[in-house]
């Protein structure tokens, strides 16, 4: 798990204006490691987690883009049935929001593609300790069999 900066863009709903900002985006070899694009009415909201922020700043100010930054978690989803069921009860349990969440595909270090969740809560120091703490709750080791003694 690691925070992220997300850029959230409010985008014209017509054709083309997505692929125009990702195709400025590409040109600078800015790559996304998660991407939504929401309805909004007449605006389409983008929210994109750059793997370098900086550079996709500079992208949006130079096409005169408005943008808001915000820091979200980025949370690799294990393989399993309620690998994230289990991330948003913990969070639950800990009584931390999630404002909203997405999920996204992408490589992880050059080996086998894995899931990661974009995860904005109001809380992002406590939800760090939080999911830092393992996947689930620490089991308590239970006693073994008592010895039968003979009489």
């Amino acid at each position: 798990m690691r925070t992220s900066k997300q850029l959230s863009v409010a985008l014209a709903n017509k054709p083309g204006r997505l692929a125009t900002l990702l195709s400025a985006l590409g040109k600078e070899k800015v790559s996304c490691v998660a991407l939504s694009v929401m309805d909004a009415g007449e605006r389409g909201i983008l929210r994109l987690v750059p793997d370098d922020y900086a550079a996709a700043a500079g992208v949006l100010d130079r096409m005169n883009v408005r943008f808001d930054a915000t820091d979200v978690l980025v949370v690799p989803i294990p393989a399993q049935n309620g690998a994230l069921t289990k991330i948003c009860e913990r969070l639950a349990g800990e009584h931390l929001n999630i404002d909203y969440i997405y999920c996204a595909q992408t490589p992880q270090n050059g080996h086998k593609a894995g899931v990661v969740a974009v995860i904005k809560v109001n809380d992002l120091v406590k939800a760090q300790r939080v999911l830092g703490e393992g996947a689930a709750p620490a089991r308590r080791k239970l006693p073994g069999r008592r010895p039968v003694h003979a009489r």
